[in-house]
C-alpha cells in the first residue's frame, strides 16, 4: 500500500499554483487553443459539445477542488489518482490502435473517450457515495461539509458498475451527434475499458481499498495502521495485542485487488483474441458484458469489504453482476438479429458526407453479407 505518493507545493516562488493562480492561466491558454482547433477541425458547435464539458470541469478543479484538498504540506498525489490517470491513457491508447482497422480516426476516439472517462467517473463516484453515504454525510454534520470529500475521487473510491449507465448514456450520444454504429464502437473500445480497469485495481491495492478476507496462502498481504483492512479489522478486534508504541500489521489477507487485476487484462486479451472471429458488431462487447459480471460475482466472494445488500446474501456488486448478465442476454438476442458486419479493414464508419442510404442509427445499408452497396469484395489473402 503506498496511498501518497509526493505533495504538489501550493505555491512557487511566491506564485499561487492553484485557485487563481498560475495554473489557471495554463489551463486558460491551452483550453483556448483546443477549443480553437477543434473549431477549425470540427466546428464550433461540435467544438463546444467535445470540450467544453471537460474544459470546465478541469476548470472548477483548479480553482475550487485543488486547494481545498491542501492538506498543509500541500496537495497530495494519490497512488489510486495516478493508477487512474494511467488507466485512462492505456485504454484509450488501444481503443486507438483498434479504431483504425474499425474504421475511425484517432481523434474520434479521443474525443469518445474523454466523454466516456469522464461520465464513468462521475457515475461510478455517485454509485460509491452513495452506496457508503454515511462515510462522506454523517450524522450530525452538514451536506456543504462533506463535498469536498465526495469530490476527491484522487484518495479512492469508485464503484466500477456505477459507470456503466452513465459512459453507456455518453458513448450514445457521441454516436448519435456523429451518425456512427454504437455497436460497433463498442467493440472497438470494450478491450481498452478492460486495460483501463487492469490498471485501475493496481491503484486500488496502492490505496487499500477493495481488500480481500483472510488468507494463509504464500501471496497473502499485510497492510499498514490505518490502511482500510487494518481498521475493519481492529473494529473487529481481530488485530493482535503490541508492545506499547508499536502497532501491528494487519493479518494477512487475500490480494482481491491483484487477482481483479489479472481478470481484467485476461479478458481484454480475450476479446481482442476473438475481434476477427466476430461475425456482427456488438458481439465482442456483449462477450465482455458477459464474462466480466461472472468473473466479478466470484471475486466478490473473496472480497469482505462489501456487506450483503437489498435483503439477499449477495453484496450490490453480486447483485448488479445479475442484472448485467440478464441484461447480455437480451444483448446476445439483438445482435444475432443484426446484419453481418463489414470487415474491419479500416473502412470509414458513418454516413459520410452527402451519402444515402442509411438507416436511422447512421449506418449505410448493407447486403446480407455485411457489406456496404458499392464495396467491393476484398481480394482473398492466401
Amino acid at each position: 500500500m503506498h496511498s501518497t505518493l509526493f505533495h504538489i507545493p501550493t505555491r512557487l516562488w511566491d506564485v499561487p499554483l492553484f485557485g487563481v493562480g498560475a495554473l489557471l492561466a495554463v489551463w486558460a491558454v491551452a483550453s483556448g487553443l483546443g477549443l480553437l482547433l477543434a473549431w477549425r477541425r470540427s466546428g464550433a458547435r461540435e467544438a463546444i459539445v467535445g470540450l467544453g464539458l471537460p474544459l470546465a470541469l478541469a476548470g472548477a478543479m483548479i480553482v475550487w477542488l485543488l486547494p481545498a484538498l491542501d492538506d498543509g504540506e500541500g496537495v497530495p498525489v494519490r497512488g489510486y489518482g495516478v493508477m487512474l490517470l494511467l488507466a485512462a491513457a492505456a485504454g484509450t491508447w488501444l481503443s486507438i490502435r483498434r479504431g483504425r482497422r474499425a474504421g475511425y480516426d484517432a481523434d474520434t476516439i479521443l474525443a469518445l473517450g474523454l466523454e466516456v472517462f469522464l461520465w464513468g467517473i462521475v457515475g461510478a463516484r455517485l454509485f460509491h457515495v452513495i452506496e457508503y453515504h454515511e462515510q462522506f454525510f454523517p450524522p450530525g454534520r452538514s451536506l456543504l461539509s462533506g463535498i469536498p470529500g465526495v469530490l476527491n475521487v484522487a484518495a479512492g473510491g469508485l464503484t466500477v458498475f456505477g459507470s456503466i449507465p452513465t459512459a453507456a448514456l455518453a458513448a450514445w450520444r457521441f454516436a448519435a451527434r456523429r451518425g456512427l454504429s454504437l455497436p460497433r464502437l463498442a467493440d472497438c473500445i470494450a478491450p481498452g475499458l478492460l486495460l483501463g480497469l487492469a490498471i485501475g485495481r493496481i491503484g486500488c491495492f496502492l490505496n487499500g481499498c477493495c481488500y480481500g478476507g483472510p488468507c494463509d496462502l504464500p501471496w497473502a498481504v499485510r497492510f499498514p495502521p490505518d490502511s482500510p483492512p487494518w481498521l475493519d479489522q481492529a473494529a473487529r478486534g481481530l488485530i493482535p495485542p503490541t508492545p506499547a508504541g508499536a502497532r501491528a500489521w494487519s493479518l494477512p489477507i487475500h490480494p482481491a485487488q491483484l487477482y481483479a487485476t489479472i481478470d481484467a487484462a485476461i479478458l481484454s486479451w480475450l476479446a481482442v483474441a476473438v475481434t476477427p472471429l466476430a461475425k456482427r458488431d456488438g458481439a465482442v462487447f456483449a462477450l465482455v458484458l458477459t464474462l466480466h459480471p461472472i468473473s466479478r460475482f466470484l471475486l466478490e466472494m473473496i472480497r469482505i469489504d462489501e456487506a450483503p445488500a437489498l435483503g439477499t446474501p449477495f453484496s450490490i456488486s453480486q447483485v448488479v453482476s445479475l442484472v448485467l448478465l440478464a441484461l447480455a442476454a437480451g444483448l446476445w438476442w439483438w445482435i444475432s438479429r443484426q446484419p453481418l458486419r463489414h470487415p474491419w479493414d479500416g473502412t470509414p464508419d458513418g454516413p459520410g458526407p452527402g451519402a444515402s442510404g442509411t438507416t436511422p442509427g447512421g449506418r449505410a445499408e448493407g447486403n446480407f453479407d455485411g457489406r456496404r452497396p458499392g464495396m467491393q469484395t476484398p481480394p482473398t489473402r492466401r
